[in-house]
């Protein structure tokens, strides 16, 4: 939580976080700014200090809401650092942030650099800034060792606007599951109105219009894919595949908050009218697997026990596993979950295993999201439901659905 930065810098020997770039599609300006709108921005933290905020002098209403110490760019008007520079842009660019940097008191000691800029001209200005400002020395956080950790608990608003994502989510996959059951069948496809097939592209259509109806958004895409694309766990669906009987839909579906916050992951696996003998057997064990491995959560752990714990579930039922083989692409062949938050995959994560500080705390949010993967047989099955812990050490799911894999058609 934000409570935790100026301990974790002061772990790291962190004097200044600097986050640069827009207030949307930018997760850790996100955190800090949380809802307002600026296209373009930057934010220094000081330890035990209130953050400042550089905004565009259109924008500072917008960024008022954040109720930090505000400072126009026009504060900084461009041409007198133009003159400094010999009409050379990009001295001027770097010389104008070098005034910024002093005059906020960022002057010696090490900044860590955050956000989402264009790489390039970004590199190039932190280089200069290192040669104009030689008592500082900018870094990048390549292990997530402070911002990332600090958004690994979520306050309980954190948890709440998560919640939301979650109803939203739920009600788009159940609006879902309402259209697929009352089309008609033909020869054990889905039929529409005007006789043609229903695709997977006209249902991904159709979830696209549902989310942005309920004001959220899917960067990321969605997964909604039948038969064999379901057993590529990362196959989003083949947008001409018809809808048919007794094939299994892998449907995973990850919006976030309209702008770039939170987010929510789900996924169910469906067999429209009947689902055939082997995905069956398949479907009982990756639920048997989901409800074993939900029933030992604990907290003060590292979640990769649950990922060992999973593959040693299935290794038992007879299945190959990426533990006894990492190059494996049929049985259970990914990890077990990750942290979801203002990324959809974040901090907890189920594969750091010699990771001290990748435990399960009061806060944590993680997805249980165990599959079977057979794309030879033509069948992938997964089901995920996104989790927390609550303050009184015990996990609860953010909202439940039905794990049905057979899902009755119109009539039948």
């Amino acid at each position: 939580m934000k409570q935790d930065l100026d301990a974790l810098m002061q772990k790291y020997n962190i004097d200044y976080l600097w986050v640069s770039g827009p207030a949307q599609h930018n997760p850790n300006m996100v955190y800090f700014t949380g809802d307002c709108h600026v296209t373009n921005a930057d934010l220094f933290y000081i330890q035990g200090q209130t953050p400042i905020l550089l905004h565009g002098m259109m924008e500072r209403d917008e960024a008022a809401k954040t109720g930090y110490r505000l400072i126009s760019y026009s504060n900084y008007p461009v041409k007198p650092f133009y003159e400094l520079a010999n009409n050379d842009p990009f001295e001027a660019s770097a010389l104008r942030y070098k005034q910024i940097l002093e005059d906020v008191g960022i002057k010696k000691g090490k900044v860590m650099l955050y956000g989402v800029r264009e790489f390039g001209p970004f590199y190039s200005l932190i280089s200069r800034l290192q040669q104009l400002l030689p008592e500082l020395t900018f870094v990048g956080d390549p292990l997530d060792l402070i911002l990332l950790e600090a958004r690994a608990t979520k306050s309980s608003d954190e948890i709440e606007r998560i919640r939301q994502m979650g109803v939203i989510t739920t009600t788009v996959v159940q609006k879902t599951r309402d259209l697929l059951t009352s089309h008609d069948v033909v020869d054990e496809t889905l039929i529409k109105a005007d006789g043609q097939p229903l695709t997977i592209g006209d249902v991904k259509s159709q979830i696209n219009f549902w989310l942005a109806e309920a004001g959220a958004e899917n960067p990321e895409g969605t997964i909604f894919a039948i038969g064999r694309d379901g057993a590529v766990p990362h196959s989003s669906g083949t947008p001409t595949d018809p809808i048919k009987l007794g094939q299994a839909i892998v449907y995973d579906i990850f919006p976030c908050e309209a702008g770039g916050g939170y987010f929510y992951d789900f996924t169910r696996t469906w067999c429209l009218g009947y689902a055939p003998g082997e995905v069956q057997k398949a479907y009982d064990q990756v639920k048997e697997v989901y409800e074993t491995v939900v029933s030992e959560l604990e907290v003060g752990v590292n979640p990769a026990r649950y990922q060992a714990r999973t593959c040693e579930l299935y290794e038992a039922m007879g299945h190959e596993t990426i533990r006894q083989n990492p190059k494996i692409e049929a049985g259970y062949i990914h990890g077990l979950g990750h942290g979801v938050g203002l990324n959809v995959h974040e901090r907890p994560f189920t594969g750091l295993e010699n990771d001290p500080t990748n435990l399960l705390k009061v806060g944590s949010v993680m997805t249980i999201e165990p599959g079977l993967y057979y794309p030879d047989k033509g069948f992938g099955i997964r089901l995920e439901d996104t989790w927390y812990v609550k303050p009184d050490n015990t996990f609860a799911k953010f909202v439940d659905f039905p794990m049905d894999l057979v899902i009755p058609m119109k009539g039948g």
